[in-house]
């Protein structure tokens, strides 16, 4: 781990930001219900604003889903910079065991630059086969799926595009995406935190899985707006930079849409143009040339560009040519996002607590796979107790606050946890939990009813479903 060097922090006047500008954008995100998790925004080099929403944290690396994307884009071009490939390269070539028994035309014709365009003629992203693979081969599975269009003609977004560059880099250098990062981008760039989630075979999966700070996305925003520049080191070309943000294919019409404005290699162009690395649920490093400005944002939003119309309509307005007279705006700004945190359960006290405290209810067969469950209240927690088909799990909560832990809850196993509870109505009971490390929120809700409890979960944001049916339980006393 390195032990990065502060970014310069500067107050928002002095590098021509207006802090009020920054305040309706903040208040615009809590008033829409937009559940970010944090910010930082660099104008000139500098950090003029930044926030965590508690129970989010500077130190807390946060999952970037893809994001990850414009990373592995950039391992790609500091390859290309040593000689080890060009992006012409055709694709089948590094893979000479994988490829299927009959090649068509389109599959030979597949070039490295296709697969950085997300033009490599797939109807479909191609990732729902890797895993559906028993042997783990995820390479042989993007082959074997068609090829609809000739290559570098239809963009579809696809993720296992992206997999195939970090795998063709792994065949190229021996090492994993990360290992091949860190000496040449993540430790010259004070990255103190970053980790990659792989394939059954080891391949960093790139196309998402990075985890990494706010600060961190920050860094990385700033490089590319100076052009590859460091400090007194060029650590990626300014060549592939210029390559890798500009428009290289279209992507849609619609001029109001940030997701219409082009795609470059692994970088999505922006409305103002601006471009940006982005991932699900609202993982973002903005990249404003005109205005000299980087923006990383991360959170747990089902609508992504909810939050980039509010960083047009708020933020954008408020940078000015010249520095700004000092203004009063700047403490008020101060002391709003000291004070940033995402809302906790509200209710009151119930006379059912004591009596359901330490119960525990049984459940029929369900799809969640819970089996049994409990609470348990003391003045100043609560302890939620529950068996499933994985084994027995605890997470505690607080009640006026939210409380950190750790909890297997979560089908991935051990996670941080921030969980707080309340009595929502005199029979419901509510705990809401933030997976403090990743956008996800679920939401848990109990209501009693004499010997039964009626259990019903919910998500913030969710490949799949975020709602699920309720299930209900009996005491088992």
């Amino acid at each position: 781990m390195t032990h990065a060097r502060a970014l310069p922090r500067a107050a928002p006047e002095t590098q021509g930001v207006q802090s009020s500008a920054v305040l309706a954008f903040v208040d615009a995100i809590d008033q829409s219900g937009l559940a970010l998790h944090s910010f930082m925004l660099l104008r000139h080099g500098h950090v003029v604003a930044e926030g965590w929403w508690v129970p989010y944290a500077a130190e807390l690396p946060h999952m970037l889903f893809s994001l990850s994307k414009s990373f592995t884009s950039t391992a790609v071009g500091l390859a290309v910079a040593e000689g080890r490939l060009t992006v012409d390269d055709l694709v089948l070539p590094f893979f000479p065991d994988d490829a299927p028994a009959e090649v068509g035309e389109h599959l030979a014709a597949l070039r490295v630059r296709d697969l950085l365009t997300m033009t490599s003629g797939h109807a479909d992203d191609t990732i729902a086969g890797f895993f559906e693979r028993r042997d783990g081969n995820w390479a042989a599975s993007f082959f074997e799926q068609p090829l609809s269009y000739t290559p570098g003609t239809h963009f579809k977004y696809n993720s296992g595009c992206t997999y195939m560059l970090a795998a063709i880099m792994q065949r190229l250098t021996g090492q994993t995406l990360l290992e091949y990062l860190r000496p040449r981008l993540i430790d010259p760039l004070g990255i103190d935190y970053a980790t990659w989630e792989s394939c059954p075979r080891g391949v960093n999966v790139g196309g998402w899985g990075l985890s990494i700070t706010t600060d961190s996305i920050a860094r990385f925003g700033q490089l590319y707006l100076q052009h590859g520049r460091w400090g007194e080191r060029q650590l990626v070309p300014q060549e592939w930079i210029a390559e890798a943000t500009r428009k290289q294919v279209p992507n849609g019409p619609d001029p109001a849409v940030d997701w219409e404005q082009g795609y470059g290699y692994q970088f999505w162009r922006s409305r103002h143009n601006a471009y940006r690395g982005d991932g699900a649920f609202g993982q973002f490093c903005i990249v404003m040339p005109e205005q000299d400005a980087v923006l990383a944002i991360t959170s747990g939003v089902g609508n992504m560009q909810a939050v980039l119309d509010l960083v047009w309509r708020h933020v954008l307005p408020g940078f000015s040519a010249a520095a700004l007279p000092a203004s009063a705006d700047a403490k008020r700004l101060a002391a709003r996002l000291a004070g940033l945190t995402l809302p906790l359960p509200e209710g009151s006290s119930s006379a059912l607590e004591t009596a359901v405290s330490g119960r525990s209810y049984r459940f029929a067969a369900n799809d969640l796979q819970i089996q049994q469950l409990s609470l348990e209240f003391d003045a100043e927690r609560v302890v939620l107790r529950v068996r499933d088909n994985r084994g027995e799990h605890e997470l505690v909560a607080g009640r006026d606050a939210w409380l950190q832990g750790e909890t297997t809850l979560d089908q991935r196993g051990r996670l941080r946890v921030a969980a707080a509870g309340a009595w929502t109505a005199l029979d419901t009971y509510e705990l809401r939990l933030w997976y403090i490390e990743t956008p996800f929120s679920p939401t848990i809700t109990c209501r009693f009813d004499d010997d039964r409890v009626r259990f019903t979960y919910r998500l913030n944001a969710s490949f799949g479903p975020t709602e699920f049916p309720p299930i209900e339980g009996r005491c088992l006393s």
